[in-house]
């Protein structure tokens, strides 16, 4: 039984980050891990409401979390039945209690008149004191199927989708393309956010539960779809949706010194990682320095979303001489307009990151309207011209408008173009199975999630378009149901979303 007054009196509150001088010498984590104390009081403010939405996928949580469940467990102290109860929907807690925006808080519905439960801070705490009582063990399949499935990519949604199949008693391979596993939780997410022990941990349960991982491998170039194919009874496609979106149409975009973000991430984390420039290539030696460095430089991150406040973070702890995030929108409201966006949905709110009270400025409604070269390096960006703008939509499309007389040349360095993905990469992989991208850049599937491929299948941003990491891994198990029915496997297996339940707004 809940405390049915918790709420009313422990107010919200998280664990203070680590102080920005700090921070700022390194490349840890920005938030230590909360005491006892302070997380039971948090935990105490869940109400066990009779319909709780933050459990729900078309508002809250798609894996389906017992949130209220491990709230009370929490409360209660019983720390172990917690870990249980959060594994039981939920693969890796680690990665999400980190990285998702947690639209189960915007659900909750002590938020209608209140702050919401802090739900993504005792997820992370209770997989933090799993880890440190031993609790995260590997579980052995009972008994073998003699079916084989293959998962190309070995990202969240490959990873939990590997791991349920590997219970159940297949025998799964992890084909990742890139030196290290992971997929973009390795490369594409700063340290500071996700420090990659985390993922190295939790490998060492997968490896020990029978998944077999091989990186360095290109499916479509070093081995061929038809072998692979002929290795496997199944093959999953977890790709991702990493093909990013550029702005070929703006003049200048050719010069040196603009980047797709992910160039400067990638870049940014091999280095910290210790990695060489080239992936799986040793022979280069580990980076020196990283491939696109801010260090006194004046940049421009175009973008207001988590890939561009990424790269702020980067940006500071390398020491940029200055920083300008800009956004074509304009500055959201710092609280809920319930006109615009009722609970429970997701909110249209200013969003403040760590790494923005870090340094930088923040402009809204203004956009770059063309990229200068240097004067004394007609291949090279000198600054950029930036205007004041408007945006609206008419009939779907999305119209900008330049406000007259707005226009202002700023120097800049290095430009960061942080502005989202169009879906999944063209290349052999796709080419070979003979599936083609849809409208939205993703590969379809039907209700099995199953592609036109037979005994193909997708799941994550390769089947939905970049999103969010619980998504990720409410697909991995889906397809991982799906996969395992279509291998005659008895029983099975849980399966918290379908194709047909993804919301189009998610695209």
């Amino acid at each position: 039984m809940p405390d049915p007054s918790g709420f009313l009196r422990h107010e919200r509150q998280l664990p203070a980050r680590r102080p920005v001088p700090v921070r700022l010498l390194d490349w840890r984590e920005v938030y230590p891990s909360a005491g006892d104390e302070l997380v039971r009081a948090q935990a105490t403010r869940c109400m066990d409401c009779g319909v709780p939405f933050c459990m729900s996928d078309t508002a809250g949580c798609p894996l389906g979390n017992r949130i209220p469940d491990w709230n009370d467990l929490v409360r209660t102290d019983a720390w172990d039945f917690a870990i249980e109860s959060l594994h039981a929907t939920n693969n890796f807690p680690e990665f999400t209690g980190r990285l998702c925006p947690a639209p189960c808080e915007a659900a909750c519905v002590l938020g209608i008149s209140d702050d919401p439960v802090t739900i993504k801070l005792i997820e992370v705490e209770i997989i933090n004191r799993a880890y440190e009582r031993g609790r995260v063990t590997p579980r052995s399949a009972v008994s073998v199927s003699g079916r084989s499935v293959a998962v190309v990519g070995s990202g969240p949604a490959g990873l939990a989708a590997a791991q349920q199949l590997a219970r159940a008693g297949h025998a799964v391979t992890v084909y990742e393309r890139d030196d290290a596993v992971g997929g973009l939780l390795r490369y594409g997410i700063p340290d500071f956010k996700l420090e990659k022990v985390h993922i190295d941990r939790r490998l060492v349960q997968l490896r020990a539960e029978g998944i077999e991982f091989v990186t360095g491998c290109a499916v479509g170039v070093d081995v061929t779809v038809d072998e692979l194919r002929a290795r496997h009874d199944a093959v999953l496609l977890a790709t991702g949706a990493l093909a990013g979106r550029d702005a070929p149409g703006t003049p200048g975009r050719q010069l040196r010194g603009v980047h797709l973000a992910m160039e400067h991430l990638v870049g940014s984390n091999r280095f910290v990682a210790g990695r060489s420039a080239a992936p799986g290539d040793p022979a280069a030696g580990p980076l020196t320095a990283p491939p696109i460095d801010a260090a006194g430089k004046h940049v421009f991150i175009v973008g207001g979303g988590d890939t561009a406040a990424d790269c702020l973070g980067v940006a500071h702890r390398q020491g940029a001489a200055t920083v300008h995030q800009l956004d074509i929108y304009h500055q959201p409201p710092d609280v809920r307009d319930s006109s615009r966006d009722p609970w429970p949905t997701w909110p249209w709110l200013l969003r403040n990151y760590p790494a923005h009270e870090e340094g930088g400025e923040r402009d809204f409604a203004v956009a770059i309207q063309e990229f200068v070269a240097s004067p004394e390096d007609p291949d090279r960006l000198g600054s950029v011209r930036l205007a004041e703008v408007e945006v609206s939509k008419v009939d779907g499309q999305r119209i900008m408008t330049v406000v007259p007389g707005s226009e202002r040349e700023m120097p800049a360095d290095l430009v960061l173009l942080a502005i989202g993905f169009e879906g999944t990469e063209t290349g052999p992989l796709l080419d070979q199975l003979g599936l083609a991208r849809n409208g939205w850049g993703a590969l379809d599937c039907g209700p099995d999630w199953q592609t036109s491929a037979p005994g193909v299948f997708v799941a994550g941003d390769a089947h939905r378009g970049a999103s969010l990491i619980v998504w990720a891994i409410a697909e991995g198990r889906a397809a991982a149901a799906s996969i395992h029915q279509y291998l005659g496997g008895a029983g099975s297996l849980p399966s918290p979303v379908t194709p047909a339940s993804e919301p189009l707004a998610a695209r």
